[in-house]
């Protein structure tokens, strides 16, 4: 689960979270991808996409979100769509150390 604080989600693990997406208010400015820990991150067109199988929202980077955190246009949201646990984000997590 993701509490959002002003514009920033912080990561509280829980048995279920959500992943993130990128809206089409992206303006393509990469600050997103080149601070991305696991290289989640990727252009597409006409907006960047985040790879839910790779993101490991930054557990066991930081507290919160970077992508979030760096994003000027707040168009990194939580995607209702594709649900992780805990054990897959740490999981994710241990696999971009590799």
């Amino acid at each position: 689960m993701m509490i959002k604080k002003g514009c920033q989600y912080l990561v509280v693990l829980r048995e279920v979270n959500l992943s993130f997406k990128i809206i089409n208010e992206c303006i393509s400015c990469d600050a997103c991808a080149s601070d991305c820990p696991t290289g989640a991150i990727s252009v597409a067109d006409p907006i960047y996409i985040i790879n839910p199988e790779i993101c490991c929202e930054c557990v066991g980077y930081e507290e919160a979100s970077i992508c979030v955190l760096v994003c000027p246009v707040d168009s990194i949201i939580l995607d209702e769509n594709y649900i992780d646990t805990k054990e897959s984000l740490l999981k994710k997590f241990e696999n971009s150390k590799k």
